[in-house]
């Protein structure tokens, strides 16, 4: 079984950053893809980053590449999802989850196994 914890949401003004962590305990992360999805209220949950283990695969959605970015640290077990230039638009439930699907795969929600309880991001304009 896979644990995920999130942390760093929070309120953040237009313009502003946040840095999102998620730390995964549990079992091996060794060939596992970590990612991020959020889902805004009456929409549905969306990939927005994703890495594989080594950091040579990665997936930005088209839309916010060059505002966010995402990376990891295999020594702790943890993703990052960096996020700059933030408008209310980003405001959303952001959730954490981990999959061992190949990279090419990812696009599909239900290969995603595992998921965070989710952390609110409010951007106010």
């Amino acid at each position: 079984q896979v644990q995920l914890v999130e942390s760093g949401g929070g309120l953040v003004q237009s313009g502003g950053s946040l840095r999102l962590s998620c730390a995964a305990s549990g079992r091996t992360f060794r060939d596992a893809v970590m990612g991020w999805f959020r889902q805004a209220p009456g929409k549905e949950r969306e990939l927005v980053v994703a890495i594989d283990w080594s950091g040579d695969s990665t997936y930005n959605v088209d839309s916010l590449k060059g505002r966010f970015t995402c990376s990891r640290d295999n020594a702790k077990n943890t993703v990052y999802l960096q996020m700059n230039s933030l408008v209310p638009e980003d405001t959303a439930i952001y959730y954490c989850a981990v999959t061992y699907t190949p990279f090419f795969n990812i696009g599909a929600l239900p290969n995603w196994s595992y998921w965070g309880q989710g952390t609110q991001v409010t951007v106010s304009s």
